[in-house]
């Protein structure tokens, strides 16, 4: 834990004096909470589910950025004052609810990101402080419900492997009033991330998992370790756990579910509500993804990468001139050579040169790479065909 007390000293953010050490916790669910009417339904969920052999702390971290309107200052404030009711009247032994009012936070940091980052780090001063070197962090946001398990099935993953640096939990969105519009896109929208995830472990990508901010938690550790949470107002779970599934061993918790709600929303760039608005505006109301054969190349590609263990420059050009001619003007264009030539200099055996290969054609150079040939070659398909053409690829 040596570590730990400078990353706390440089986050600059508040110090968890505010939660007592004298409650024994060895999780912290972290909710950030912006403008959320329905928030005690995730709390009431979290009270309901099964405990864990040790404590739960639920931070709500209920925030706002400078010159906000009154509206949301007030519902902001109605949110704090609940979870300190609800504190009193649910909390015990077992779970303890926090709330924590992080008001005229700056223009240009506030939103999701930082207020999970907030959350996060005076978790890990918590742990720091009880002397808790195994302590798990879960993410979850101010809109979800969980299953009965959730809390004792992630506890005891964490627990049973100490290798276990990230679990990654499964989700089905609830849908506000019953809309059938609302219904018909999230039911697509969910397809879709899961079509995006199978055909990311079809190319062979070590890091298919889905990025979702309420779907995951991490060791306090390992989020210490890869310098916490950013502060990016949307698609802060996408960059921080693509850094975390590089840090060790990651596991699916197919049983441990979250119930997001599906709703508009304009919060973050990202996510479930800008999809919605996206799929909606659609005149056949069907979404359109990235075409599966764009998969299809990059698995070639990926099938090709031990070959590229010790190969000379030569041999390495001659090997990619069978792949798809968008992908290898894509390669040309972003220095594939100097990154295998960074591979072969600096690993000494080929599991050290297959997970620096990964690091160079990381998530973010995959996305890169299909808006690429998208953009030059495929074209966006509708989910059926890409579904279709996934089926056909698996022999399903």
């Amino acid at each position: 834990m040596k570590h730990w007390e400078p990353y706390l000293k440089k986050s600059k953010l508040p110090r968890a004096s505010l939660i007592s050490a004298d409650f024994s916790a060895c999780m912290a669910v972290v909710i950030p909470c912006y403008n959320e009417p329905n928030l005690e339904a995730t709390l009431q969920s979290l009270c309901e589910c099964a405990s864990p052999a040790c404590g739960t702390l639920v931070i709500v971290v209920i925030n706002s950025r400078e010159n906000c309107s009154a509206d949301v200052a007030r519902q902001n404030r109605e949110s704090f004052s609940l979870v300190h009711a609800f504190s009193q009247a649910h909390g015990n032994e077992k779970i303890h609810f926090m709330p924590l009012l992080c008001e005229e936070l700056p223009r240009k940091h506030a939103g999701v990101g930082l207020a999970r980052k907030i959350g996060m780090d005076l978790a890990v001063d918590y742990f720091l402080r009880t002397e808790n070197p195994t302590g798990i962090l879960v993410s979850l946001d101010a809109d979800c419900t969980v299953s009965p398990n959730f809390l004792v099935d992630i506890s005891e993953s964490f627990r049973g492997d100490e290798k276990l640096c990230c679990t990654i939990h499964n989700f089905y969105h609830r849908v506000e009033h019953g809309d059938p519009t609302i219904e018909d896109a999230v039911r697509q929208y969910e397809a879709y991330l899961r079509y995006f995830e199978n055909a990311l472990r079809y190319t062979g990508f070590p890091y298919y998992y889905h990025t979702i901010g309420s779907a995951f938690a991490v060791t306090a550790d390992a989020y210490v370790r890869v310098g916490g949470m950013g502060r990016q107002q949307g698609g802060e779970d996408f960059y921080f756990l693509q850094k975390i599934f590089q840090m060790g061993k990651t596991k699916e918790l197919d049983d441990v579910m979250v119930y997001p709600m599906a709703r508009f929303s304009d919060r973050v760039p990202f996510g479930t509500g800008p999809a919605l608005q996206k799929i909606i505006a659609q005149k056949d109301g069907l979404m359109k993804v990235y075409d599966f054969e764009a998969f299809q190349s990059l698995r070639q590609f990926f099938d090709m990468k031990d070959s590229f263990y010790g190969a000379s420059q030569d041999r390495i050009i001659e090997m990619i001139r069978c792949l798809h001619p968008m992908l290898q003007e894509f390669l040309t264009e972003n220095n594939f050579l100097l990154d295998i030539q960074d591979c072969n200099a600096n690993a000494a055996t080929l599991k050290s040169f297959q997970k620096r290969f990964f690091h160079h054609f990381n998530a973010f150079k995959i996305i890169k790479y299909l808006n690429f040939a998208h953009q030059n070659a495929f074209g966006l398909t509708s989910l059926i065909t890409a579904l279709d053409k996934y089926s056909e690829a698996i022999g399903s």
